[in-house]
């Protein structure tokens, strides 16, 4: 059956409708930063902690089953591999946040109106919130995602012809071995990128809660890929119930994760009632950007629960798909409720350069992606243990 997965020469017009869509949203991007640079910023922040969300995710992802040694993922693990293939990519949009850092960062422009208070407890964190530090340590991150993801995908793309049994246990060492850095690079991140835009706030879980947001967003996307992966050289073709069903229970343990980690975040800060981390949550649970966060719990906890508790359901492609793009969409409103609150704090406040910046860089990051699987098999055809993962019955 895998003999039919020869090189992928089709997306041919997807990958041109999705390229043009991320340079017509970028160059709209640009021009909202013309018209009002800090708030286009912040679109641009917004969209990009989604899309390098989604692919640091995959990354995460992907080392995990290295680690485990599953063999029923294997006939996925191309897709999730050219996911991750896409930080080169991301890379280089980071640049533009590296130019106007000091427009959306107040610890790197001019200090706000602070209390005495306030600017002791920020002075305590100036070792670690300073440029060219900063720069530094984001690049640090990006080198050790793109490194990790590049060797692995190579990796795998040379045992497609070689069937070479060493190279498995090669991605599996790497896999296994890079788990850590690459989270702990990823918890940095989160702090350096997003928590950093309200430098006062305190919390340990933010990296977590980031991650497992991600995590989920990931996890939708490879399932949404899965069931779209239908026709000639595609390895949705291979993908059987047991596959189906086992990527719904991943997106209902790890939304459960999500919930846990949102939980223990909001209700550690509020029981201790400090300070310094009370607003955070004061600005985005209470008044107008309330049903924001009621929304969030609801669309990313409370109807993945109930849906994926059905077996049938798991199994239903459609219905997997369905729900895949609405935790997408879902991830994507968890991760404006992050950034926008800090530049439009009396409410909610969608602006038209949201919509520009995330269609911009996901068009690109989606057409990139294509470009990338293009010429190469969508399945490791030469993993040994494909075989096992398509004769795969829980």
């Amino acid at each position: 059956m895998t003999k039919a997965l020869g090189p992928f020469t089709g997306g041919l017009e997807a990958t041109r409708t999705a390229a043009a869509v991320g340079v017509a949203g970028l160059v709209l991007t640009g021009v909202g930063f013309g018209e009002e640079p800090r708030r286009a910023l912040f679109s641009y922040l917004f969209a990009f902690a989604y899309w390098a969300g989604l692919a640091v995710a995959s990354l995460l992802l992907l080392g995990t089953w290295h680690a485990s040694r599953a063999r029923w993922p294997v006939v996925l693990r191309r897709m999730l591999e050219t996911m991750a293939a896409s930080l080169p990519l991301l890379a280089l949009f980071f640049l533009p946040l590296l130019a106007g850092a000091h427009l959306l960062y107040p610890w790197m422009g001019a200090v706000p109106a602070w209390s005495a208070e306030d600017l002791r407890k920020l002075e305590h964190k100036r070792a670690w919130l300073q440029r060219p530090f900063w720069d530094v340590r984001s690049a640090v991150y990006f080198g050790v995602w793109i490194a990790v993801g590049e060797l692995l995908l190579r990796w795998s793309r040379r045992q497609d012809g070689t069937e070479d049994a060493r190279l498995t246990r090669w991605q599996r060492w790497l896999g296994t071995g890079s788990l850590p850095v690459v989270a702990l690079a990823m918890s940095f991140a989160a702090l350096d990128w997003l928590m950093s835009l309200e430098p006062l706030f305190v919390s340990t879980v933010y990296g977590l809660y980031w991650f497992s947001g991600a995590f989920v967003g990931a996890l939708a996307m490879l399932t949404l890929a899965t069931v779209l992966a239908r026709g000639p050289a595609l390895y949705g073709e291979l993908v059987n119930a047991s596959h189906l069903a086992s990527l719904g229970k991943f997106l209902f343990a790890f939304s459960l994760f999500w919930a846990y980690m949102a939980y223990s975040q909001f209700f550690l800060i509020w029981i201790a009632n400090v300070p310094r981390e009370v607003p955070w949550y004061v600005l985005r649970a209470k008044g107008a950007w309330e049903p924001v966060a009621l929304f969030v719990v609801g669309a990313r906890f409370v109807l993945p629960l109930f849906i994926l508790l059905s077996r049938p359901f798991k199994q239903h492609r459609r219905t997997l798909g369905t729900l895949a793009v609405w935790l997408l969409l879902a991830h994507g409103v968890d991760t404006w409720w992050l950034v926008i609150p800090v530049v439009s704090p009396e409410g909610p406040s969608l602006s038209w350069t949201d919509l520009t910046a995330f269609l911009g860089l996901g068009g690109s990051v989606v057409a990139f992606t294509l470009w990338r699987l293009r010429g190469h098999a969508t399945a490791p055809v030469g993993d040994p243990f494909l075989a096992d993962s398509l004769g795969y019955d829980e």
